[in-house]
C-alpha cells in the first residue's frame, strides 16, 4: 500500500518542484553553458530498480578534458569552479527530478550507481535494487561521500528493510539540513566518489596481507 502511496508523493512533490524551480534550473542551464559549453546536461547509465538500466541526468560539472592519449583526465582536474559550487550545494541533482517525475526513480531511496557495478555487488549489496533508486537516501543523511562503500551499502539495505513514509519524511527534511550544512560532500583528498571495486578491491587487499603473512581478519 506505502508503495503506491510512495508513487504519488514522487509524482506530486517532483511536478511542483519542477514548476517552482524551473526559473532556478533555467539560469544553472545558462551558467554551465557559458562556462562549460554543451552539453549541459550530464547523460549516464544507472541501475535503477530491480536492476533494470534508465538514463540519470544531472548538470554538467566536469570538462571533458583528455590527455595526449584521449584519455579522460582524473576527476580533480575536469571539475571546474562552476561545478564545484553546483556540487557543493547539490544544485548538479536537480534534473533528477525529471526521473522521478517519470517513475525511474523516487525522491528517497539509494543512490543509483554505475550499471558497470552490478556485477561486483556481494548477494547482500545488491538488495539495494529492491526499491527504485533515490535523489537522497538513509546513506546521504548518515555520513553521504565520507562513508566507505561497505558502510553506504549496509545503510542502504537498512533503508530496504525498514522503509516508511516516516522514514523518508525524516530523509527528506535531513537532506536539506545537510545540504544547507553542505556536509559530506567529498570523501577526503577526493574531488568525487572513488570507484567502487567489490571483491577486487578485497581481493587485492589480500594479495597485501599475503605478501606479509597477514590473514584477512588481522589474526
Amino acid at each position: 500500500m506505502y508503495r503506491i502511496f510512495k508513487r504519488l508523493i514522487d509524482l506530486t512533490v517532483s511536478a511542483i518542484a519542477l514548476i517552482l524551480l524551473a526559473p532556478l534550473m533555467a539560469a544553472v542551464a545558462v551558467l554551465v553553458w557559458l562556462t562549460m559549453g554543451p552539453p549541459i546536461l550530464f547523460r549516464q547509465a544507472r541501475a535503477g530498480y530491480q536492476a533494470s538500466p534508465f538514463i540519470l541526468f544531472k548538470f554538467t560539472t566536469m570538462r571533458g578534458a583528455r590527455d595526449a592519449q584521449r584519455r579522460l583526465l582524473p576527476d580533480k582536474d575536469r571539475l571546474t569552479r562552476v561545478g564545484i559550487i553546483l556540487r557543493r550545494f547539490s544544485l548538479d541533482e536537480l534534473p533528477q527530478l525529471w526521473n522521478v517525475l517519470i517513475g525511474e526513480m523516487s525522491l528517497v531511496g539509494p543512490r543509483p550507481l554505475l550499471a558497470d557495478y552490478l556485477p561486483r555487488y556481494s548477494p547482500e549489496q545488491a538488495r539495494r535494487h529492491e526499491v527504485k533508486p533515490g535523489i537522497t537516501g538513509w546513506a546521504q543523511v548518515n555520513g553521504r561521500n565520507t562513508l566507505s562503500w561497505e558502510q553506504k551499502f549496509n545503510l542502504d539495505v537498512w533503508y530496504v528493510d525498514h522503509w516508511s513514509l516516516w522514514l523518508d519524511l525524516r530523509i527528506m527534511f535531513g537532506t536539506l539540513w545537510k545540504a544547507l550544512k553542505r556536509d559530506g560532500i567529498n570523501q577526503p583528498g577526493q574531488a568525487t566518489a572513488e570507484e567502487f571495486l567489490g571483491g577486487r578491491a578485497s581481493a587485492a587487499k589480500q594479495d597485501v596481507l599475503d605478501q606479509k603473512g597477514v590473514c584477512a581478519d588481522g589474526s
